[in-house]
């Protein structure tokens, strides 16, 4: 029986990096923090959970459910973490949640090459607010939990050994 894995996380907590070795490995992996899947909405009034200032980041929830639903013969693992992946959990068959100590997330975020989120001052405070905030109500909605701490292939196996 396919599955359908969610691989989510904090920003710098490694999903991409997950999401192309999987895909390195030949699974069907697809990160969907890129604007094909994802874009920036205006957020909701008083709503100070977003990753900028009066904008969050969603999931284009349309084409995402789409491609959640395509009856495939294999596995398909998913990348991503967005304000409204929640309504796509009825499709979802397993979360796995990545984390990480803040100072690991930092580094990773000050060595993020072009202008990926999470390069100033501001967005790694925003996003140990967030962490603070946020990641325990991933903490409840996943199935389980991995460090990232370890190299990535490492952060693989271990998500391939309860999924399979």
């Amino acid at each position: 029986m396919t599955k359908r894995i969610l691989i989510t996380g904090m920003s710098g907590t490694g999903k991409s990096a997950v999401i192309a070795e999987l895909a390195r490995r030949g699974h069907r992996a697809i990160d969907l923090d890129v604007p094909e899947w994802s874009h920036w909405v205006d957020a909701a009034q008083g709503d100070d959970l977003t990753p900028r200032d009066g904008q969050d980041w969603v999931w284009r929830e349309d084409r995402v459910r789409g491609l959640l639903l395509l009856n495939e013969r294999e596995n398909l693992f998913v990348s991503g973490c967005a304000e409204n992946m929640d309504k796509l959990f009825d499709v979802i068959d397993t979360i796995v949640l990545l984390s990480a100590p803040l100072e690991t997330i930092v580094d990773r975020l000050r060595g993020r090459s072009g202008e990926g989120y999470g390069q100033t001052a501001g967005e790694q405070r925003k996003v140990a607010e967030l962490i603070e905030a946020v990641e325990p109500l991933l903490r409840e909605s996943s199935d389980f939990e991995i460090d990232t701490r370890q190299p990535v292939a490492h952060t693989v196996d271990q998500i391939l050994s309860k999924v399979a």
